[in-house]
């Protein structure tokens, strides 16, 4: 069976009117994406603690997924839309999706002893730090330059012993990689309830102690190294609080920065921090920090 993927763009105010009203046309799923994701106008992540939520991106795509036989011009015709309305239609084919998922993801080999080793594959070098990884709905397989950077990071600086916190954990590969690098408390948070889940089911799966939960629920304290790899916008927003994480003397680690970005980012953290370009990778940058 196939199905039909129907993308409107609209602004935020129209987005649940919009959404309410696809499925009760018999769309078998609605979601909300940022039209803005990936460019300056990009605004930050639902939820984080301590940041006002605007309920809507100020633009918005609103995807449907529709039968495959469905007429999307009377569709159309029955929202009373506005002719001028963007809108795009792709054809989703039927798929093993779990087989097409895992294909997508090999080991990936981060430096000479450390890999990332999907959950369906066998360890290649019995020697390295295997961190075995099953993603779930979370980011982070080991395969975006953001993540490789970070690892890599943690696996040249971090000291034995030192309490880490991964704010805006996905997956929990990088919190699962400090703790089997040496690390001694490890704290992982994230928005996303499913993606403590798969962190959670992470750590079993490597046999290591970290402690995932949601960001409203981080327990006070400082830390020896904070690390988040999440986007520019909710990083900026972020800087009072993960300045905060930071024990006197302790370092920050923040990557999903673009390398155009990255002077604007190292502007505002600078307040708490001496920053200082770390690395970059096919345009991303590392950027860390001493807290002051």
């Amino acid at each position: 069976m196939a199905w039909l993927s129907l993308k409107l763009a609209v602004d935020g105010d129209q987005a649940d009117a919009l959404s309410d009203a696809l499925m009760e046309a018999g769309a078998l799923s609605v979601s909300t994406e940022d039209r803005d994701a990936g460019t300056e106008a990009e605004e930050a992540q639902f939820g984080e603690p301590g940041l006002a939520d605007p309920k809507s991106w100020k633009h918005n795509w609103v995807v449907a997924l529709l039968d495959g036989d469905a007429d999307v011009p009377a569709l159309l015709a029955s929202l009373n839309l506005p002719e001028a309305i963007e809108y795009q239609v792709e054809a989703v084919p039927e798929q093993d999706w779990v087989r097409l998922t895992q294909s997508q993801f090999d080991p990936i080999r981060i430096s000479n002893r450390l890999w990332i080793v999907p959950s369906w594959h066998e360890t290649p070098d019995a020697d390295a730090i295997a961190i075995v990884l099953d993603p779930g709905l979370a980011f982070g397989t080991g395969s975006h330059p953001t993540t490789r950077l970070c690892l890599q990071w943690l696996e040249a600086n971090l000291r034995p012993g030192e309490t880490v916190l991964d704010y805006g954990c996905g997956s929990g590969i990088l919190a699962i990689a400090a703790v089997k690098l040496g690390a001694g408390r490890v704290v992982g948070v994230d928005i996303d309830p499913q993606a403590v889940e798969a962190a959670q089911d992470n750590a079993r799966r490597n046999a290591v102690q970290a402690d995932f939960r949601l960001s409203g629920d981080l327990p006070e304290g400082e830390y020896d190294v904070v690390v988040a790899n999440i986007l520019t916008n909710p990083l900026k927003a972020l800087m009072p609080l993960l300045a905060a994480r930071a024990r006197p003397g302790g370092r920050i680690i923040l990557s999903g920065i673009l390398e155009a970005q990255a002077e604007e980012v190292m502007a505002i953290y600078s307040a708490a921090f001496e920053m200082r370009h770390a690395a970059v990778d096919e345009g991303w940058a590392l950027l860390t920090g001493t807290r002051k």
